[in-house]
């Protein structure tokens, strides 16, 4: 995908019914992850990480770089790339934002603001990247295209109690991309493909 064209639709007025389908709208926990655009010969991709195994909470699971929000950050903006720059060595410098999505309110409480940014130069990964194997196992990226392609995707119901909700899956290669992260990427796709149809 041309950088151009999801630009374009992207920074259309935000039309997708977002809150219709979100189970969890009392979670208002503040938190932030970086989507990270990353480009190179081939377009732009999205930079994912994978969490450490012996972490307490998603041990081993895909997500974007980004955590909870402290006291002394500067806003969702701030968050995201402080633990993008802590996380995989992403400096914040090198990065422009975007935009950012509404929050994505989680099943452990979290608002969670995905912002959107492009890394200026392009980063090799995970060659180019500072990796703290404390909190992240592994780095990599998937085509902006890939991701922007609802036949990469697929959807299985939940039942929690009396509650049904939609969990999303992306598979690549051998990743398998889920939950919340999914999710996040399920709205960002939504928002670009219903602008570039209309």
């Amino acid at each position: 995908m041309r950088e151009e064209d999801f630009l374009s639709a992207f920074n259309q007025p935000w039309l997708i019914d977002k809150d219709a389908s979100e189970p969890f709208p009392a979670a208002k926990r503040p938190a932030a992850v970086l989507i990270c655009l990353n480009p190179s010969e081939n377009g732009l991709s999205v930079i994912f990480t994978r969490r450490a195994t012996h972490l307490k909470h998603h041990a081993g699971q895909v997500s974007f770089p980004g955590g909870k929000a402290e006291k002394s950050d500067m806003g969702v903006i701030h968050t995201a790339f402080r633990e993008a720059e802590e996380e995989i060595g992403l400096a914040p410098e090198h990065l422009k934002v975007i935009g950012r999505l509404p929050p994505y309110r989680t099943i452990s409480g979290f608002a969670v603001t995905p912002i959107i940014a492009k890394h200026q130069y392009g980063v090799s990964v995970p060659h180019e990247l500072t990796i703290d194997t404390n909190e992240v196992r592994e780095v990599f990226e998937v085509p902006l295209a890939y991701l922007m392609n609802k036949k990469n995707y697929f959807v299985q119901v939940i039942h929690r109690g009396s509650k049904e909700f939609p969990v999303h899956y992306i598979t690549y290669n051998d990743q398998v991309i889920w939950g919340a992260t999914a999710g996040m990427m399920v709205h960002l796709r939504d928002h670009i493909l219903y602008h570039q149809s209309n």
